[in-house]
């Protein structure tokens, strides 16, 4: 019996975003092995389409990148649970700085490849701009009670000061050319954000261990305050 028009139609549809996804998730794999700049022509062998199929897809290289980038978002969300701003200090120096030394480590070969074309492209400028934003407005969110503490003027310093400390730049500057390991670069993040602040990260190394059992629990942190 043959399918009815729509049938038709909704299968072709189907198919063509599965190819699609695949196109995007070859350029994402690609990445992930180092090759900063594959061609075309290697994306459409590893998703196991055609060379036309890619451009049937995208319009330009640029927006297949700006389509990586979101397809990355997509695949990081378990890792982008909001960090609850109760609790104590030391809880939360702890849980931000394990959450975001995982999702600096995940994004690392995808944002290098990213830099190479945020130059020239429009899209993945405004992509890359929006996570350095949401980074910062995370780091801004969950120390907040320390902030409020300063004055105008001494808050804006510390704020961008915090942004620039949990970024991804100074995580590649850490792993990637101090060659420091990712337990290493995580403390240093941890010591920075802490003295930024005007506090220590003594009880760091105990505290890492409780945000992790924290984020099996569900990302209830220690609801002690001592800050």
């Amino acid at each position: 019996m043959d399918r009815s028009p729509l049938a038709r139609v909704d299968g072709r549809l189907a198919r063509s975003e599965r190819s699609r996804r695949a196109v995007v998730g070859a350029l994402l794999d690609l990445f992930e092995e180092d090759q900063l700049r594959p061609t075309a022509a290697q994306i459409a062998e590893r998703a196991g389409v055609s060379l036309r199929s890619v451009f049937q897809h995208f319009e330009s290289l640029e927006t297949l990148f700006a389509a990586a980038a979101d397809l990355q978002m997509e695949r990081l969300a378990p890792l982008l649970v909001p960090i609850p701003t109760g609790g104590s200090f030391a809880g939360r120096l702890a849980m931000l700085a394990t959450r975001r030394s995982r999702v600096l480590e995940a994004i690392t070969r995808v944002r290098r490849a990213s830099l190479r074309v945020e130059p020239f492209s429009d899209e993945v400028r405004t992509r890359l701009e929006k996570a350095r934003g949401r980074g910062r407005a995370e780091v801004e969110r969950v120390f907040a009670r320390e902030l409020a503490e300063l004055s105008p003027a001494e808050r804006r310093d510390v704020a961008a000061a915090l942004g620039a400390a949990a970024s991804w730049s100074t995580w590649e500057h850490l792993r990637r050319h101090q060659g420091l390991s990712i337990e290493r670069a995580r403390k240093v993040m941890t010591r920075t954000l802490a003295a930024l602040l005007g506090r220590t990260a003594q009880a760091s190394g105990a505290r890492s261990r409780d945000a992790a059992a924290g984020e099996a629990d569900g990302g209830k942190p220690d609801e002690r305050d001592e800050s």
